[in-house]
């Protein structure tokens, strides 16, 4: 039987890349790219040569081998596997780049910054600190061919080829035999004075004050050029001439060298070099250590380079939110590295992070998440989105805390183009239903009909033609003015989405009984919605033909593209109100500024009245005026700011949601459990009823001189809006009297608050009477007395 011997390299699980070598340090080994055959991960080996001759170079070729095998060092050139054979020696470490190659690299790109430098060199100087005073081993080889950098930045303290015992174990320093390696010994060992090293880590020092010159200067020609600190930074140049100085004796050890170089003002004391400090050592911290750290990375992580923070932060701010309690505090500095990352990088990294932090209970997480979605929504699929994203973020629709009920409503508007039918049209439009009819804070009820007019272009038709016209409808009725606007605006954003019909007998309708609001700026905004809509329906009536052109969006499927002007139309609401809204919030968590009040009914929760419910509704003389049975305790100081828009187009509406919020908001009970049904739309936003007639006595808009050539013995009807009230006079039943227009140009507001708390004390006197006459009705109870069956 015949045996044959196995090739050991060919068995060996690292193989070379065809690509040419790196280099490496000067002397026989050489620099190769590599891969491990199982995974693929990039490493880096060292090959030597063993060649016939050359015994000594061998020996010194195998005990850098052993050196390097039996270190191990954050700071030293990490060893992952090796293999000697007659023929060659490999030594296989992490992935680095030459010093030289890594520093000519990034000055050519022009990213090369002080901050990295000083960082590894204070690298280089830990390594050897650990070499002479940890193990009593001097390197003998500290130079720019001898330092290596991985792919995070970090630098690396290899060639340890000729390394030996501080001890005087095993002989002395061996020797080198290259003129490009000695030129870095010291002048006590190159003069052959005989001057005795008067200390084991001096003759390393002096190679450190040379690497660091050709760090700052390039290449050292010659010796003597040490002399000229060249471009070496001013905070540096002090501690360096110690380095290089002739007396070997005052060259400070590298423990002392970090310490001097540590101090306030010196080079290595900045933000980078504490930064990385603190992540070596992350692991033994305290949580509030790390809670104070991650809040304050974020700011610096501009001024750090991008290797580090992909690399060395990423695995710190991924391991701390997996295995430690650093929780919303990592979501910022994260989102910020991930920037720096590619779409299959991101997808492999942060995605599967993201998805665990929504299942999370922590508000603050949930908040944070949802007002960074913008950063990483674009690398979540569909099917994530709808099993494992949308079912923990509509939790949010239901939160108590509005800040969170606000920013889930926002967030509507990037998850909108990536859900399915059902989540919404359905699940969604539920949500939304209730927020605009049921929450207590106006600024929510005016962002969910803003965010409801961005995304109506992506609801299929069917859903357009039930929600639609109905939610903006319901806004119109809002008792906080903003609402009020933004169904308004809803309705000239999606005018593309409506047929002439809709247009003629739902919309216009609509819009002509807000052109006597209370508010001047809801009138001016209905106005201008009127002419528009009054304009497309004219240019239809003149030509018939157009409208195909007219209608074409309203039984269209839904499209990305159809939303575009939404979206910039109404861009006011919810780009401006967040902050402010939590502002208010938070400052005024329990008190309930003034809302407007609508010479309206009030609406339903549920679902709009019909007509005849509405007629019984108003002929019950017990429900007449509910607003004034409520305690609003500090309405009466509250003042709400209202901002005028005179463009409709464009976003200055903002501040309108944000300083005012309507936390008394209340309708009538009803029954929500009827949403859950198939029908539920049917039941949830139904058409408005129309519009009830004019009280008796109001005039007709054709009797009024609008600007005509003859004058009007009538006067004009809005002259009554700049003149103040009697308190306690009779409104003019042939006026608008009856809207108390005038209140909102004159009236004061302290006027306006008295009026109120004169009526609450009216009726609350009434009260006090009727519980009067109740109690004198039933008599004493007699004592003793038993109940009889």
């Amino acid at each position: 039987m015949w045996f044959f011997a196995r090739d050991p390299v060919r068995d060996f699980p690292f193989e070379l890349s065809p690509e040419l070598p790196e280099g490496g340090p000067p002397g026989p080994w050489v620099l190769h790219r590599g891969r491990k055959k199982a995974t693929g991960s990039p490493v880096s080996i060292f090959v030597y040569d063993v060649k016939p001759g050359v015994e000594e170079q061998t020996q010194v070729a195998k005990a850098a081998f052993k050196r390097l095998k039996t270190l191990r060092h954050p700071n030293i050139l990490a060893y992952i596997d090796g293999l000697e054979t007659d023929r060659c020696l490999h030594i296989v470490t992490e992935a680095v780049t030459p010093l030289g190659a890594y520093l000519k690299a990034r000055a050519e790109a022009g990213d090369l910054r002080e901050l990295e430098l000083s960082w590894g060199l204070h690298q280089i100087v830990k390594a050897l600190s650990f070499l002479v005073n940890d193990c009593s081993l001097i390197h003998n080889n500290v130079c720019m061919a001898a330092v290596f950098v991985d792919r995070a930045g970090e630098w690396k303290l290899g060639g340890l080829d000729y390394m030996y015992s501080a001890q005087g174990n095993g002989g002395g320093p061996p020797r080198k035999g290259i003129p490009e390696l000695e030129q870095y010994d010291p002048p006590e060992l190159a003069d052959g004075s005989g001057r005795a090293v008067r200390e084991k880590w001096s003759a390393d020092m002096w190679r450190l004050g040379c690497l660091i010159w050709e760090v700052f200067n390039g290449p050292l020609p010659r010796a003597a050029a040490l002399r000229n600190p060249g471009k070496i930074p001013k905070s540096l140049v002090p501690h360096y001439c110690e380095l290089v100085g002739a007396n070997p004796k005052v060259r400070p050890n590298p423990a002392h060298f970090l310490q001097n170089c540590r101090a306030p003002g010196g080079f290595m004391n900045n933000r980078f070099v504490e930064t990385n400090l603190f992540l070596e050592e992350i692991q033994i911290k305290e949580p509030a250590e790390k809670q104070k750290f991650f809040q304050e990375l974020s700011k610096s992580l501009d001024s750090f380079p991008e290797d580090f923070c992909r690399h060395k932060v990423l695995p710190q701010l991924l391991t701390a939110f997996e295995f430690g309690s650093a929780g919303a505090v990592v979501l910022t500095p994260l989102f910020k590295v991930g920037k720096f990352l590619g779409a299959v990088e991101y997808q492999r990294k942060i995605i599967p992070v993201v998805v665990k932090m929504f299942s999370s209970t922590d508000r603050a997480m949930r908040i944070r998440l949802l007002q960074q979605m913008e950063q990483f929504i674009q690398y979540l699929d569909e099917p994530t989105v709808n099993t494992q994203i949308f079912p923990h973020v509509v939790h949010g629709f239901l939160d108590t805390n509005p800040a969170i009920r606000e920013q889930t409503v926002k967030s509507m508007l990037l998850l909108a183009p990536k859900l399915n039918e059902t989540n919404l049209n359905v699940e969604l439009m539920k949500h939304f239903a209730r927020l605009q009819a049921k929450d207590e804070q106006g600024p929510i009820r005016c962002n969910t009909t803003v965010c409801l007019g961005k995304i109506g272009s992506f609801l299929s038709a069917g859903t357009r033609h039930r929600v639609l016209t109905s939610a903006f409808s319901r806004a119109t009725k809002d008792p906080f003015a903003p609402s009020r606007v933004a169904g308004v605006l809803g309705f000239a954003a999606t005018h593309n989405l409506y047929s002439m019909n809709d247009c003629a007998h739902k919309i216009l309708p609509v819009l002509c009984s807000l052109t006597v609001d209370p508010e001047r700026s809801v009138r001016d905004q209905a106005f201008k919605a009127i002419r528009s809509f009054l304009s497309k329906l004219e240019s239809v009536s003149e030509d018939p033909t157009q409208l195909a052109e007219a209608e074409k969006d309203v039984h269209a499927a839904s499209s990305p593209g159809m939303g575009g002007a939404a979206a910039s139309w109404a861009g006011w609401a919810v780009t401006g109100v967040s902050s402010l809204t939590s502002k208010l919030i938070r400052a005024h968590p329990t008190a309930a500024p003034a809302e407007t009040n609508v010479p309206q009914r009030p609406v339903p929760e549920g679902h709009w009245e019909t007509q005849e419910e509405s007629k019984d509704a108003e002929e019950d003389s017990t429900a007449a005026d509910r607003w004034d049975d409520e305690d609003w305790g500090s309405l009466e100081e509250a003042e709400s700011v209202l901002a005028q828009q005179d463009n409709w187009s464009t976003g200055g509406q903002a501040s309108w949601a944000g300083q005012t919020s309507n936390p008394g908001h209340k309708s009538q009970e009803s029954d929500w459990s009827s949403w859950e049904a198939e029908d539920a739309w049917e039941q949830g936003w139904q058409e408005p009823s129309p519009p009830e007639p004019p009280p008796e006595g109001t005039r007709l808009a054709s009797e009024y001189n609008w600007g005509g050539p003859q004058p009007s013995d009538k006067g004009d009807p809005f002259a009554a809006l700049s003149v103040r009230r009697e308190a306690g006079a009779q409104p003019r039943r042939d006026s608008w009297g009856d809207d108390n227009w005038e209140g909102l140009e004159a009236e004061s507001r302290q006027a306006k608050a008295e009026l109120a708390r004169k009526k609450r004390e009216e009726r609350r006197r009434e009260m006090e009477a009727k519980r009067a006459e109740k109690k004198t009705a039933k008599g004493p109870m007699k004592l003793g007395t038993r109940k009889l069956d």
